[in-house]
């Protein structure tokens, strides 16, 4: 549960911490809790999947801004980012009940 809401470490101001906070505790916890492999590694996948979509969303954002039709996708970049934050709430809750979690459009970049 605890590697889904660490993802909530981005709200407090900390640089990446939608991703530093699962892989973290992933990394330190996954030799103790034998779960807690499959969930950090679903965590820190869709985690740095919301990261890439935010970053590609505002730099074609930023490049369209000059032509007046970027201002429209800027909004989009804090849908991504609250939808993350949204997902990863679920899923520490579905956690806490001891049932496993997919993330939606979550790329399989860890495996």
């Amino acid at each position: 549960m605890w590697c889904h809401l660490s993802a909530l470490a981005g709200l407090l101001g900390i640089p990446f911490g939608n991703v530093l906070g699962p892989l973290l505790i992933w990394q330190i916890k996954k030799i103790e809790i034998p779960s807690l492999d499959i969930h950090g590694k679903a965590a820190v996948n869709f985690q740095l999947t919301v990261l890439i979509a935010a970053l590609v969303t505002c730099a074609v954002a930023f490049v369209l801004s000059f032509f007046c039709i970027g201002y429209l996708l800027f909004p989009l970049v804090f849908a991504i980012v609250i939808a993350g934050m949204v997902f990863a709430v679920i899923a520490g809750l579905k956690a806490n009940e001891g049932k496993e979690y997919q993330y939606p459009y979550s790329l399989k970049l860890i495996s």
